[in-house]
């Protein structure tokens, strides 16, 4: 038995365990950690098993030992082998027992998708895996889990994550199975669908979501998000212009309707005939104009001054993107009538260009010549569009 570690966050006291624990080592591994639990007075302890090889009945009864004296004590990072010991025995019944995460590489994988958030990878031909930018991301990979989860019980078709993973080189990651899966990108990229085709099976998913009622309290309210965005500008442009900016988000109607969040065609499979929604960390509910919203910067705004950015995001030229955004707002409009796609795109560009305003000054876009001329580029397009448009509502 290696040197017992332990460290004291606040009220949770987390010891290390390592090698073996049996009856030869037993009472000297109990011995020092009572000692620790006494020099570090916690609500919680976490057993890190990491490192813990093998544990007899004589170690169990440790546990049980510090269990009974502090209720909230629990097991991480457990082998299989290990854990085998600990649910044979019960102790999975008595308390958290948490299996170890399985190590993977995403070196040399493909990247079919990115967020925000993160990456997708496919690391073989049946199995995908996004990985999170936050090395700490448990807590949002378990946020998205239920979200993802919430979605399919409802009737959306979502690719479920089966396994949380540990990434080489840090971080963590969600695996799904997507036997067969074609993005909707690859799709237009080699020329296997039209973009009539893919755009039609795009909005025909998307209504479908927008159609699905949400629980109030299970998902974010987008609207909230929007009026975050708009506060934001308040320093930013003049005041007329930001009071009527505010007005509009602040006029849109509470909508308990599902949204994706980040809607575009390397977010959507297709698999066997079936299209299925992947990156689910942005779900939540509200009017459709800010769903309408993020699909134009994905495919207009974000790259309205640079094109390639179009390229490296999607795969698809700036052009191509931009047919695609129309003909999706046709399908989703159900109308051929210019007037009425370009008032209904309007609407979504004044949300899209206040979100890729905030966005660029947070990101110290101030102080670089490309970030001013975007932020301009968003001010000019603010001015034009709030001075003729009344409501954001269709």
């Amino acid at each position: 038995m290696a040197k017992i570690e332990h460290k004291l966050n606040g009220s949770t006291l987390t010891i290390s365990l390592a090698g073996h624990i049996d009856s030869a080592n037993a009472p000297e591994v109990e011995k020092e950690i009572m000692s620790i639990r006494d020099a570090n007075p916690s609500t919680e302890v976490v057993f890190d098993c990491d490192k813990l090889e093998y544990i007899s009945s004589a170690g169990l009864r440790i546990i049980l030992r510090v269990k009974k004296a502090v209720a909230d004590t629990k097991l991480i990072n457990v082998s299989s082998d290990v854990y085998e010991i600990f649910d044979v025995t019960g102790f999975t019944e008595m308390m958290d027992v948490q299996k170890a995460y399985r190590v993977i590489s995403v070196e040399g994988c493909e990247v079919i998708g990115q967020g925000a958030n993160g990456k997708v990878y496919r690391i073989d031909p049946d199995t995908i895996v996004k990985v999170y930018l936050n090395p700490d991301s448990l807590p949002e990979i378990h946020r998205e889990r239920e979200l993802a989860r919430a979605a399919f019980v409802l009737g959306v078709p979502t690719a479920i994550p089966y396994d949380v993973v540990r990434i080489e080189g840090g971080g963590y990651g969600s695996v799904f199975e997507l036997l067969n899966a074609t993005s909707f990108a690859k799709l237009l990229i080699r020329n296997e669908k039209t973009v009539d085709e893919v755009a039609a099976m795009s909005v025909d998913l998307l209504k479908l979501i927008h159609s699905t009622v949400v629980k109030p309290g299970t998902m974010p309210d987008m609207k909230q998000t929007a009026l975050d965005w708009a506060s934001f500008l308040k320093d930013y442009l003049p005041e007329n212009e930001f009071n009527k900016l505010y007005s509009l988000v602040s006029a849109v109607p509470e909508d308990d309707h599902m949204m994706h969040g980040d809607y575009h065609i390397k977010n959507v499979m297709l698999q066997n005939g079936e299209t299925l929604l992947i990156d689910m960390d942005t779900l939540c509910h509200g009017h459709p104009v800010f769903e309408l919203a993020s699909m134009y910067n994905a495919y207009v705004g974000y790259s309205e001054l640079d094109h390639d950015n179009i390229l490296s995001f999607l795969g698809i030229s700036y052009e191509t993107a931009g047919e695609f955004w129309r003909k999706s707002l046709s399908l989703y409009l159900g109308t051929d009538d210019e007037n009425r796609i370009k008032e209904v795109e309007e609407k979504a560009m004044i949300v899209g260009y206040t979100r890729i305003m905030r966005r660029t000054i947070r990101r110290n876009g101030l102080n670089t010549d490309e970030g001013r001329a975007i932020i301009e580029n968003c001010r000019r397009h603010l001015s034009e569009l709030l001075a003729k448009v009344d409501t954001l509502v269709f």
